[in-house]
């Protein structure tokens, strides 16, 4: 049984790698390296085991692509009071516009259903702060995509596979994709000619 899960789970995660639109990542790649040249910043938004993520990612994106990067959940202590005091839906807002987010910066929003008004709806007003202040976005998303795949500059959706395995199979590839982004960039692969090769 437990060999029959594993083989089952691996090769979901080849379906994934061969399947997946290799030009949205190539476009994420392009807009990160646009930050990064503009020293911009890199916001990396996401909930849950995505916020986990987006803690590791800000090291990656920072020590190795040399790119100032923040995640709002990593400060606990102003995600729990504006909680409190202003509600959830606020959080990344609120963050995003105290560091003064503009133009040369971007959103990299970590999410499975990639946030709606139902679900993530601090997700969804981030997303709407940074069109309205004209930030990039790029997101890593599963299911349809949600209000990410509908605003982004750039959205690398992870196919659905299995109903019952979407969460860690989501959270499994915004890994292996942030870590290709960061390594693109620090491999200077990223003009403009590859993304349109792709």
């Amino acid at each position: 049984m437990e060999r029959e899960y594993i083989s089952q789970y691996l090769k979901e995660t080849i379906e994934i790698a061969e399947t997946i639109t290799q030009s949205d990542v190539a476009q994420a790649i392009y807009i990160i390296k646009q930050v990064k040249e503009a020293r911009g910043r890199l916001f990396i938004l996401g909930v849950g085991g995505s916020a986990a993520n987006a803690s590791h990612a800000v090291n990656d994106f920072r020590k190795l692509a040399k790119i100032e990067t923040y995640a709002p959940t990593d400060n606990v202590s102003e995600l729990t009071a504006r909680t409190n005091d202003e509600g959830w839906n606020t959080t990344f807002t609120e963050y995003l516009k105290t560091s003064q987010l503009n133009e040369k910066d971007a959103l990299l929003i970590l999410s499975v259903g990639g946030g709606s008004l139902e679900t993530s709806l601090n997700i969804k007003e981030a997303i709407d702060l940074a069109v309205l202040r004209k930030a990039q976005i790029v997101a890593i998303v599963s299911r349809d995509g949600g209000y990410s795949k509908e605003k982004a500059d750039a959205c690398v959706l992870v196919p659905v596979v299995a109903e019952e395995r979407i969460t860690p199979h989501a959270e499994g590839w915004q890994g292996i994709i942030w870590h290709l982004i960061v390594n693109a960039i620090v491999s200077e692969v990223a003009s403009h000619s590859f993304v349109l090769q792709l």
